[in-house]
Order: C-alpha cells, then structure tokens, then sequence
C-alpha cells in the first residue's frame, strides 16, 4: 500500500455536515455575548434595575446548563436532521421575539427559547464530529470547529456595540434571527443523519428537579438586590431550590441509570477538576454584566467602547486555549492551573482597586489578563479531571462539567449583580453621583470575583498534582449500565 493509500480521508459529507452545525454554534455563542453592550439600554427602555437586567445574561447561562444533561437523551433518541431543525427553529423563534417584544418579561421568554435551541445544539458540536471523522483527524476538526465557535463571543460584543449605538438593541436581534434563519436554510440540502439511535429513557423527575433547583437559587440570588435578603421573594425560592436540590440529588444516586452519573465525583481528581472549573465560570462570568455598566453607567462611555473593551480579552481567549493545551501536555496540570489562577485573582483585584481611577485602557487591559488566565486555567485542570474517569464515564463527567460551570456561572452571576446594587444604592444613599456610586458598586462586585478565584487558586495549589493523566489511583465508580 503507497504512503498515499494509507492517508485518512476526508468524506466531503462530514466535512458539510460538521460544518453547518458550527456555524449554528457560531450564531448561538455570538447570540451569547452580543447583548452584554445592551444592558444600560434595556434599563432604561423597560424602566428595570440592573438585578432584573442581569436575567437577560444569566437566564441563557442557566437554560443552556439545564439542557446539558438533556441533550444526551435528545441525541441517542432522535436523528441528527430533526435535532438540527429544531433546535435553529427554536432559536430563530425566540430570536424574532426578542426583536420585536413589547415587554421585558417576553424579552425574558425569548431568550429561554433561544437558550432551549443552543442547548440542544452545542451538545452536536462536541459529538458530531468524533462521529464523522476518522481517528487521526477528530483533533484537527474538533480545533476547527472550536476555532470558529470561539471567534464568536468574540465578535459579539464588538458587532453589538456598534449595532446598538447605530440603530438600537432590536436591529441585532432581526440580525442574528436572518443569520440563524439562513443557516437553517442551508441545511435543508445538506445536513445528514450521522450515529445509530438507541431507545433511552428520560427521567421526567429528574428533570424537574433540577429544574426547580437552579431556577429556585437563581430566583432567590437575583431577587435580593431589589427585595432585600430577608424577603420571602429571596428565602422562599432559595429554599424551594435548595430542597429540589438535596432531592435531585439523592434520586440521581438511586437511579440505575442516571441523567447525571453523580458518582463520577468520589474520583478524587474529577471532583477536584469539577470544582475548579466551577469556580473559575462563577469568578469571571459576572463580567459579561458588571463590565457593560461600569464602562457607560460609570466611565460614560458608548456601547461601542464596551465593546471594544471586550474584544482582547475574547482574542486572549482564542490565541491562549491552543497553547494551554500544549503547555499541558508537556507539564502537566499544576504550573499551567495555579498560573491561570494567580492572573485570574491578580486582574479581578485590579478592577477592585482601581475605582474611578480606571480608564477604558486599562479596563482593556485587565479584561484581556482575566480572559489569559482562564485561558491558561481552564481546558488544563478540566483535562486532567476528566482523564481520570473510566472511558465509559467520560461522557459524564463533561455532563457535569458543563452543567456546573453554566448554572453556578449564572447564579453566581446573580449574587455578584446583587452585591453591586446594593453596594451602589447605599453610595447614592450618600450622597454620590451616579456614576461614582456605580464605579462603587461595581468594584465591590469584582472583589467578589476575586475573592472566588481566590477560593480557586487555593484549590489549584493544594490538590491539582503533576500527572498528566490525573489517573493516580482514582475511586471506584459504579458502571453505567
């Protein structure tokens, strides 16, 4: 057999296939981050503080976290062309209602629906190729892929800006709605049914539960900058969530089969990888909400400006997940997480201390060093976790992953919005301007960040170790059967 001969070939049909599903993903990730330059717009125009604001961010966050460990039932049930049709038909559906709404509760509902369609789609992204491409080219098409999916949060807030200083906040939603509607478009010819269907069962309880669970803390965490900790429109959630939390809990540890194999967590390294890679979303997330405010409410600059703010660090993103990967293979985990860690930690405290000291620069500039070092911490200690599961868990263990790092992202993200509001009211309670009690509220709000990538770093350094595998003598974990 010549050299040629033994090449592994590329079909043109995954090639297509592979490549309309990311350009979905393109669309739902760019939709992701597009609307962080809105949100003084949004409060002004619906008459809503920054605590209602923050839901148009963190309830995509938790909808997609719900949706993960859904998907996996969605993809052994149904063929891969209905799973794509529906999930860029729910989301051009919630697209045009978040374009044309005449109330900020039906904004809310068409981000839920735009929510519900990426998180049946991005759960393809990560499949769909490993099961179109041979072995020897999966790495290749799964950076492509993520090459492409990455360039658009960073594309977001920048189109954003300046879509919404030009025409408004409504244009973009008709934008990303014509995009999403062509893409869907275009896989009417062209998309295929890839991988064999199984019969599953899903556990209508445990879908629920988990539902009331994040819903119920995320409620709770969002209501109190408005209402106040002590309110029963803060505990009552709370607590409702917490409960539905204890008992999601518990039924997925007597189930025979799982919607999340929970058991994945007494390997000690994926429990710490798990909880790691939770802390560094919750740490980081608040910037898509806290950052747009500081930058017009506080420095009283355009939405243009906030996004252009974001775009290093989004291209810190891009350049530095590549190379973390490397640096990985060659080092292991420890130096590359407790790195990321420290810059992580180090930029946050920056947007703390600075206060009305801070110039778009400089913002610019400590937002790329957070973007580095989750870059730099992130996909390592994520790795090294998830490498130490039997291959059978796998898929779990990123189902877990994956859900922490989006709901406690948005709930977290609650909390951080919360503490600004509060920390602001009781500025302009003495007498600060506006945009002084804002700088106020949003540097105790990064000093919360820190103090969570703080909790992380500790994490890093204690328990993240050298093997690359992360396979030094994990527990015993129960078979899925």
């Amino acid at each position: 057999m010549s050299h040629a001969a033994s090449k592994p070939r590329v079909d043109k049909d995954a090639v297509v296939i592979v490549g309309v599903i990311t350009l979905g993903a393109f669309v739902s990730l760019f939709n992701q981050t597009v609307m962080a330059p809105a949100l003084p717009a949004l409060m002004r125009e619906f008459g809503v503080t920054a605590g209602a604001a923050q839901w148009v961010t963190t309830i995509y966050m938790l909808v997609s976290g719900i949706m993960v460990p859904i998907s996996g039932y969605f993809m052994d049930k149904y063929p891969t062309r209905k799973l794509f049709f529906l999930s860029m038909g729910l989301f051009v559906a919630g697209t045009v209602m978040c374009a044309l709404c005449p109330s900020y509760l039906l904004l809310i509902a068409g981000r839920v629906l735009q929510a519900a369609g990426a998180g049946i789609l991005m759960p393809l992204v990560g499949t769909v190729p490993l099961l179109v491409f041979p072995v020897e080219l999966r790495g290749t098409a799964m950076g492509v892929a993520g090459i492409v999916m990455a360039a658009g949060p960073a594309v977001g807030p920048v189109l954003g800006g300046l879509v919404i200083d030009a025409w408004g906040w409504r244009p973009m939603f008709l934008i990303i709605a014509a995009l999403a509607g062509a893409i869907l478009l275009l896989g009417i010819p062209l998309m295929r049914n890839v991988g064999a269907l199984k019969n599953p069962r899903l556990d209508i309880a445990s879908v629920v539960m988990s539902t009331i669970a994040f819903g119920g803390l995320l409620l709770g965490f969002s209501s109190a900058s408005d209402a106040g900790w002590m309110s029963p429109m803060v505990i009552v959630p709370a607590v409702i969530g917490l409960i539905a939390l204890v008992l999601f809990i518990r039924r997925q540890l007597s189930l025979e089969v799982p919607m999340l194999e929970l058991r994945c967590l007494k390997t000690r390294n994926f429990l710490v990888a798990a909880l790691m890679v939770t802390l560094i979303n919750a740490a980081v997330a608040g910037t898509n909400v806290i950052l747009p405010l500081l930058v017009q409410n506080g420095m009283g600059a355009s939405a243009t400006t906030t996004g252009m703010v974001m775009l290093p660090a989004s291209i810190a993103g891009i350049i530095l997940s590549p190379i973390s990967g490397m640096l990985f293979d060659r080092m292991g985990p420890r130096l590359v997480t407790v790195g990321g860690m420290a810059v992580i930690v180090g930029s946050l405290l920056g947007f703390g201390v600075m206060g009305t000291g801070l110039t778009v620069v400089m913002a610019a500039t400590l937002c790329a060093l957070q973007a580095c070092g989750q870059g730099l911490a992130n996909m390592p200690v994520n790795t090294w976790g998830v490498n130490a599961l039997p291959d059978e868990l796998i898929a779990h263990g990123n189902a877990i992953a994956n859900t922490g790092r989006q709901v406690f992202g948005a709930i977290s993200t609650a909390l951080l919005v919360t503490v600004m509001s509060s920390v602001q009211a009781n500025a302009l309670a003495g007498g600060a301007s506006t945009a002084a009690a804002t700088v106020a509220g949003a540097g105790a709000a990064y000093f919360g960040c820190a103090a969570i990538a703080l909790v992380g770093l500790v994490i890093a350094v204690l328990f993240v170790r050298e093997n690359k595998r992360g396979t030094a003598a994990p527990a015993r974990v129960n078979k899925v059967k």
